[in-house]
């Protein structure tokens, strides 16, 4: 008798579905989506693109004035006939007047270059470095500096490149320095500012208590010193668009990169500082979180209870069966209604689907072993016409020696074929009758027909289909053995690897006229070849057999090579079982 359930119970899936649909979802999606997400993204967007606008035009100011400093150091190192005196001077006193003049227009050029704090040319073979400051810099500073720069400067003029083709970072005491250098005639051409110096003007806007405006690496390492703790703080995501960072997410960045050298200006912005004008919204958003935190456990406990654990296990099973373990079953535990119904309807099919599996599979083992034998034996026929008719043809020239000769190697090949009815044959005893059919062909006809066979020794037991490679030959030989011209036949095995699926790549060419053109589309279509000789069978015997082998695991390609020939390609599944 069929199970029945009332029309109505307190243990029905769906009741609990819409019971849970109103207590959790409603409640938790109006007050999440429309008050939270809607009002704090949109205060966060503003507040982001407000500060990222005034972030990126500071940034292109920094970049510009960099910029144009660099265009005077190049200017200078290209046009300047003084600092090329420098480098190259013909006495002492055309040395000193060429620096006095240089001092001069680096003097003059700190004029319009505001925001360098120096330029300076160094020679290296004299250890002379001109450093021309602002007059806002100490004494002090310049000496640290001039003393750096001189090490600094030493060390490039014994590498083989400068650094970079851009501004750098170079650190010098506890203060980090904005550095551009260029080699021109034996000494070099530069700049250089203080990462302050830049940093000067962001410090009038107002981030926060806890925000601050900060000049990081391309590592994401303040440039600058700061007292504001960046334990927390990620500056490594890059500025494309705002996020979220610091202990607990409280803190917004948002930043330029620099075109003009490996730096970013940053700007972080505390959550405090960002919703100051929204006392309310805050008070609304601590309350939605608390009960989100509240509501969402119950929630998920309540669904894996009702519908995860049932559904899970009924998963779980499908699984095992889809590796081929049927006789796995879903056991009775309590649960809903609607998942006792699904278990015993499943529990039941699956039953009935392993007993009809056991018998299909047991009538096409059956129906695939007698095609296979059916297949093999076709070759044997074809090939015994074939072998009287190369007797009859010897016994015609009273050639008693070769009929011997030929008459053991066809006692070895038809050995082999009567127990060709095996499945597979191990390599070496393929190659064995490849060389006796081959010995028969040259036998048949002298000085046209040769071959080589090429293989790595690993592969000497590898199982392969028996008459695989005799087949192709075979083809070959009958359709391109001409007395003008001898045909030259190769077989090369290798081992493969696409991906994680290692193959045996089985190569067989000629040296003859190749296939014709109508014969190649009927391969490849999977026909029968036909022709005014009569029915081929051998390369669609042998598609068939791979088929039923190997399944779609093997394949099997004909085509013609250059400058002629014919080509055969077999690829059989390896592993280590072969």
């Amino acid at each position: 008798m069929g199970m029945r359930f009332p029309h109505f119970s307190f243990n029905s899936i769906r009741l609990k579905l819409v019971v849970g649909l109103f207590v959790v979802t409603l409640p938790l999606i109006t007050l999440l989506i429309y008050n939270n997400r809607y009002s704090i993204d949109v205060v966060r967007n503003q507040v982001a693109i407000s500060n990222k606008n005034l972030i990126s035009l500071y940034m292109n100011q920094i970049d510009d004035r960099l910029e144009l400093a660099e265009k005077n150091i190049l200017g200078l190192a290209t046009a300047n006939s003084d600092i090329q005196s420098m480098g190259t001077p013909n006495s002492e006193d055309e040395y000193q007047i060429a620096k006095y003049n240089t001092s001069v227009n680096l003097s003059n050029s700190m004029f319009l270059y505001k925001s360098i704090d120096a330029f300076f040319v160094y020679v290296p073979n004299r250890q002379d470095l001109l450093n021309i400051s602002q007059s806002s810099v100490s004494f002090p500073e310049r000496i640290e500096v001039e003393q750096h720069l001189v090490k600094h400067l030493n060390q490039l003029s014994n590498s083989s490149q400068l650094p970079s083709n851009s501004w750098y970072m170079q650190n010098v005491g506890d203060q980090s320095y904005l550095l551009r250098v260029t080699e021109a005639d034996n000494l070099f051409i530069g700049a250089w500012v203080n990462a302050n110096t830049l940093l000067g003007p962001l410090s009038l806007i107002d981030f926060g208590k806890n925000g601050s405006g900060l000049l990081i690496s391309s590592l994401g390492k303040p440039i600058v010193r700061t007292d504001l703790n960046l334990e927390h703080v990620d500056l490594t995501r890059g500025f494309q668009h705002y996020y979220l960072t610091g202990d607990r997410n409280n803190l917004m960045v948002v930043g330029q990169s620099s075109s003009e050298g490996d730096f970013s200006l940053a700007a972080i912005i505390p959550n405090d500082q960002i919703l100051q004008n929204l006392p309310m919204l805050s008070w609304l958003i601590g309350w939605i979180s608390f009960s989100a935190i509240a509501l969402v456990p119950i929630s998920l406990y309540f669904l894996h209870r009702t519908l995860l654990v049932p559904l899970n296990r009924l998963i779980a099973v499908m699984n095992k069966i889809n590796k081929g373990l049927l006789h796995v079953r879903v056991e009775d535990y309590k649960t809903s209604d609607e998942f006792i119904m699904v278990y015993h309807t499943f529990n039941k099919m699956i039953k009935q689907i392993e007993q009809l599996k056991i018998d299909v599979y047991e009538e096409q083992l059956s129906k695939q072993r007698i095609e296979l034998q059916h297949l093999q034996l076709q070759i044997n026929p074809h090939f015994f016409m074939n072998s009287l008719n190369i007797l009859y043809n010897l016994a015609q020239v009273k050639n008693f020696t070769l009929i011997q000769d030929m008459t053991l190697c066809l006692v070895r090949y038809f050995r082999f074929m009567f127990r060709s009815n095996l499945s597979f044959v191990t390599l070496t005893e393929e190659l064995e009758h490849v060389r006796n059919y081959v010995r028969i062909q040259e036998l048949r006809f002298p000085e046209q027909v040769t071959c080589t066979i090429e293989y790595p020794e690993t592969l000497e037991h590898l199982n392969i289909p028996p008459l695989l490679i005799q087949t192709f030959l075979e083809n070959s030989i009958k359709h391109s053995v001409t007395l003008e011209e001898p045909l030259h036949l190769s077989v090369i095995l290798e081992l493969r690897e696409t991906g994680l699926n290692p193959f045996i790549e089985i190569i067989i060419r000629d040296t003859g006229r190749g296939f014709p053109e109508d014969v190649l589309t009927q391969i490849r279509s999977g026909n029968r070849i036909v022709d005014e000789k009569g029915e081929h069978i051998g390369i669609w015997n042998v598609k068939k057999r791979l088929l039923l082998l190997y399944g779609q695991d093997a394949s099997l390609s004909c085509y013609n090579g250059f400058p002629q020939g014919a080509v055969v390609v077999a690829r059989l599944p390896y592993s280590e079982e072969n």
